[in-house]
């Protein structure tokens, strides 16, 4: 079991505001991890650095052992809490897009997830809720074969029937070979699917640990650990 992500120290700064204050984190092979933090805690801005999108300002970040980079875009599949389909697009469309995209990308799982989520592949991106799009562009990330996935907010403005449907997804597709890390608010919703947590404010992790083992050695849900951690 090796680490797919390591951070060490990571620091991000905007101007005179800092995002991330000497981040240090871990996440092994076939794990899923929470990363769980208020609005402007410096999740996403982490997010954006393990998926390339970011340079930190300092300490380092690796994923398989290399810098964001080239390669490591080519194994890591990012969810982001952004818009990024464009509205001319069918679903099918965005399907290809995909394809074209990424070589690693599995058409056949894709479609299949597709029916899964019950979404029809000639509908217009346009068209969809909220809901349904959250649950195509999941559809999308999962449907690569990469040795990390980042969600970030994968249940954000999702009613309940629908946030099942999602999670069901993430476990049904979540391969031992790979990691994953999600950032949620909805921590009551999603904490049965974590093995590992890191709670994050201010730009510094401030509590990290097996999940199980924090619920027992607290005698608390990861749920109310965070309620206690950011009261």
């Amino acid at each position: 079991m090796y680490n797919v992500l390591e951070a060490e120290n990571v620091c991000k700064s905007y101007l005179n505001k800092r995002a991330l204050q000497g981040a240090n984190l871990t996440i092994q092979q076939g794990k899923i991890l929470g990363l769980l933090g208020p609005n402007g805690s410096g999740k996403t801005t982490f997010l954006k650095i393990a998926a390339g999108i970011l340079h930190p300002s300092s300490g380092k970040l690796l994923i398989d052992g290399q810098e964001p980079g080239v390669y490591t875009k080519s194994i890591v599949s990012y969810l982001p809490d952004t818009e990024y389909l464009f509205k001319w697009m069918k679903i099918k469309d965005a399907v290809q897009y995909f394809k074209d995209f990424y070589t690693d990308f599995d058409e056949k799982k894709a479609f299949a997830l597709l029916e899964f989520m019950k979404l029809d592949a000639n509908s217009s991106v346009k068209s969809l809720s909220k809901g349904m799009k959250e649950k195509l562009k999941l559809t999308l990330v999962l449907s690569r074969k990469a040795k990390l996935y980042i969600l970030d907010e994968p249940l954000g403005g999702v009613d309940p029937t629908a946030r099942e449907k999602i999670l069901d997804a993430i476990i049904n597709n979540f391969s031992e070979d790979s990691s994953m890390i999600i950032t949620t608010h909805l921590v009551n919703d999603i904490e049965r699917i974590f093995d590992d947590v890191a709670f994050i404010s201010d730009g510094e992790i401030v509590l990290q640990g097996n999940a199980e083992e924090l619920r027992l050695n607290k005698n608390k849900s990861i749920d109310e650990l965070y309620r206690e951690v950011f009261q």
